[in-house]
């Protein structure tokens, strides 16, 4: 835990950008019955049966400090999706970086094996040695900003029916862009010396 709050408290480095990643399955839903749109003093009112379309990954990569964020939308979330994520991290959103300080949790599919899962040897070497890596604990996901992301993502644009990959991430897409280009980030206030006192508790007793 400790080891994530100190990386949160350093400050922005263009050559070691702060970035965190996160990721939620949605499910892609049909109406069966057509909507009844917004009438002055009636909400829009949605039939409860649905159609199932399958499910979708959301991967979320969120620079707090920079009040960025990037979303993708991929079928699946396989080690394969991960190493592609991690690949255009180090090659299209901070091809300049000396390493990149990444913050996440400990997903099965959240490490360098997913890298020489998916790519040469070599490639996935290059793509490892740009990262700095620092986990959150178990259970303690609620250290990862990019989940604060996922949930605002959630609440703001993902109420509403999807019926395929594609609708979803036009969506998100618009959102994405509206908050980059406010800057919106993150004030996260919770320190180490915080954690000590609030979450005493979790610390060994010596």
């Amino acid at each position: 835990m400790e080891d994530v709050l100190e990386a949160y408290q350093r400050p922005l480095d263009a050559d070691r950008p702060l970035v965190c990643l996160d990721e939620a399955s949605t499910q892609l839903l049909a109406e069966t019955r057509k909507a009844i749109a917004v009438e002055p003093g009636k909400p829009k009112r949605v039939d409860a049966e649905y159609r199932r379309c399958g499910t979708a990954s959301v991967f979320m990569v969120n620079a707090p400090l920079e009040g960025k964020r990037h979303v993708r939308v991929r079928q699946r979330r396989t080690r394969k999706d991960f190493a592609e994520i991690i690949r255009e991290l180090c090659d299209d959103l901070y091809p300049h970086a000396e390493r990149i300080v990444l913050v996440m949790d400990n997903l099965n599919t959240h490490g360098i094996a997913s890298l020489y899962e998916a790519f040469e040897p070599s490639e996935a070497r290059r793509l490892a040695e740009k990262l700095e890596i620092h986990y959150t604990p178990k259970h303690g996901s609620w250290l990862n900003m990019a989940e604060i992301e996922l949930s605002i993502l959630s609440r703001q644009c993902m109420k509403d029916y999807f019926e395929s990959r594609e609708e979803l991430a036009t969506v998100i897409g618009h959102w994405e862009r509206s908050r980059n280009e406010k800057k919106t980030g993150i004030d996260w206030r919770f320190t180490t010396a915080d954690a000590r006192i609030k979450l005493r508790k979790l610390y060994p007793t010596m």
